[in-house]
């Protein structure tokens, strides 16, 4: 009877069973759409995503575009202190249009060599100060700091030298102060690598163009091909993202979805290119004007050192804090304070030190060098051809008469290398996790030159993670022995040279990598050191007696002098 009731009503007016029936349909249909937009909301976040990879909508034209890792409360606050320490002093704005006239000119700036203290002859063991006064391109003294500046003391004839380190005095001097640690006459060398005013734009890139270089993958599926954008930092579109975070470590990747298929279709990995017309600051980046230029001396500009005194206190040498890690005599890097270098000049003695072991090489092609070295100085340590792409790995090489095994593979993206299989991409908290670890183990690491053009923070997340993976390696095998190469100052000829691989990027890199791992069972091969303080010139690549050098280091750490 009600359902007659309803149905003689329905062509005059709506009965209240009806409304009740649609305010219940409005009511369900709120709930989705609100739910809808939750989730969506949620998908801008960084999360970690298993494979096949998750879609991430677009749709907020407004947030910040680089997606980094989420860091613990306790990790935030380590991040927050180390980008502290390595606070860059600030510069003045420059007027626009650009003018040099009150930037920094090092053919104005000189140093001076200041009076030993007390007096008398320099000595080994005595530690020299010089004084470097910087002017601009009007003959001005500058008023404030923040020029990268590089230091050596060194005696060509005999091929010693050593790196100087630098103090800001924050008012347009600075001093650089080197160990005396060989006889004989020694010259010194200051160099500005960038005006202060160079640094201020060189900061502003990563800020505001962290995707200057960008990178590309190709997606195929049958005959259907797209090639989309990748990036940790890719700009707000109206385009869906490809999610390609990395379910153990938690590391972003991201590609803008393909108009035709799915995220799964991605086949590889390459350099996609770089961006132009990114600054209007060129004129302080010019090669023998502003950049790499070497500064002189108002006096002399070197010493001559005699030999050590009976009795002589000597200066506090080898410290992170107080000195150098080494120097060059005689063309052959000595340690200080740590590990006796040993010399390995025969192919039989790197064997022997080999034996048995197993060593993996992670990171960029400068560890790569590393690899290349052994396999061309030892006859029997041969390559297995695994077909794999020239510069990114993976390699392998094997010497079955001494048991050897030798690996090296490529980091994880960012990587500005050829095509890499997508399959390959590999982070190195994930390899080393993978790993049993033990006495006949050695992990060599060497991760930089490929994070410069990003915010620093995505390195110190990076250098976080495969901390965390390096302690949990020491906690299940404490006698594995984990090496670490550092970055090292190269060639910078103009603009796009600073912009991608600056010096100073290198070195904001170098004070966190030391202070990440500081305290930890894990041996550094301090590069930035090796290559200042050599007479050959500074490349991406060191040339071969300074990558002879490094492996004599890195043999030095597997097989250290016996006591006695």
């Amino acid at each position: 009877m009600k359902l007659q009731v309803c149905k003689r009503q329905a062509f005059t007016r709506l009965p209240k069973c009806v409304w009740i029936f649609l305010f219940f349909i409005l009511f369900i249909l709120v709930l989705f759409i609100m739910n809808t937009l939750e989730f969506q909301n949620e998908m801008k976040t960084i999360s970690i995503f298993s494979r096949p990879a998750a879609v991430t909508l677009s749709t907020d034209m407004h947030y910040d575009f680089c997606k980094l890792k989420p860091l613990s409360p306790t990790e935030a606050q380590e991040e927050h202190l180390l980008l502290e320490s390595i606070t860059w002093p600030e510069t003045p704005h420059l007027p626009f249009p650009l003018s040099l006239e009150k930037t920094s000119d090092p053919a104005q700036s000189t140093f001076t060599i200041l009076p030993k203290r007390g007096g008398g002859q320099w000595r080994i063991g005595d530690k020299l100060e010089v004084l470097i006064n910087m002017k601009d391109f009007q003959g001005r003294p500058k008023k404030f700091g923040g020029d990268v500046l590089l230091a050596r003391l060194h005696s060509p004839t005999i091929g010693a030298g050593v790196a100087g380190k630098v103090v800001d005095h924050l008012n347009g001097s600075y001093t650089a102060i080197f160990f005396l640690l060989w006889k004989g006459s020694a010259q010194v060398q200051v160099t500005l690598v960038h005006p202060s005013e160079a640094v201020m734009e060189l900061r502003r890139l990563n800020r505001e163009h962290p995707d200057r270089i960008f990178f590309k993958s190709v997606f195929q599926s049958g005959s259907l091909t797209e090639t989309t954008t990748c990036n940790i930092c890719l700009r707000p579109t109206q385009k869906p993202l490809c999610n390609y975070t990395d379910l153990h470590t938690g590391e972003p990747w991201f590609c803008y979805k393909p108009d035709n298929l799915s995220c799964d279709a991605r086949m590889n990995y390459f350099n996609g290119g770089y961006q132009q017309n990114i600054t209007t600051m060129e004129k302080l980046f010019q090669s023998g004007v502003n950049l790499k230029v070497s500064i002189g001396a108002s006096g002399p500009a070197g010493v001559t050192i005699f030999p050590k005194m009976k009795g002589q206190l000597e200066e506090k040498s080898g410290s992170e804090e107080s000195g150098p890690s080494g120097y060059y005599y005689q063309d052959v890097w000595r340690g200080l304070g740590g590990t006796k270098i040993r010399q390995f000049n025969t192919s039989s003695a790197i064997t022997q030190c080999l034996k048995g072991k197993v060593v993996h090489m992670y990171g960029d092609s400068t560890i790569r060098q590393w690899f290349e070295h052994l396999t061309a100085t030892l006859p029997d340590l041969k390559e297995f051809d695994l077909n794999s792409e020239k510069q990114a790995g993976p390699f392998i090489a094997l010497n079955y008469t001494n048991n050897i095994m030798v690996k090296y593979r490529c980091h994880g993206p960012p990587l500005r290398s050829t095509t890499v299989p997508a399959i390959e991409l590999h982070y190195i908290a994930n390899e080393i996790d993978n790993m049993v670890g033990g006495s006949k183990t050695v992990v060599v690491l060497g991760i930089w030159a490929h994070f410069a053009t990003f915010p620093l923070e995505f390195y110190i997340r990076r250098m976080l993670s495969i901390r965390r993976a390096v302690v949990r390696l020491l906690s299940r095998a404490p006698d594995t022995l984990v090496v670490i190469r550092t970055g090292n100052p190269k060639s910078l000829t103009c603009f796009l040279h600073s912009s991608t691989n600056s010096d100073w990027y290198t070195l904001q890199q170098l004070k966190v990598l030391k202070a990440i791992f500081k305290g930890l069972n894990v041996h550094l091969v301090n590069a930035w050191e090796m290559v200042i303080a050599h007479h050959l010139p500074q490349e991406l690549h060191p040339q071969p007696p300074i990558i002879k050098n490094m492996i004599n280091v890195l043999l030095s750490y597997i097989c250290p002098e016996k006591d006695g």
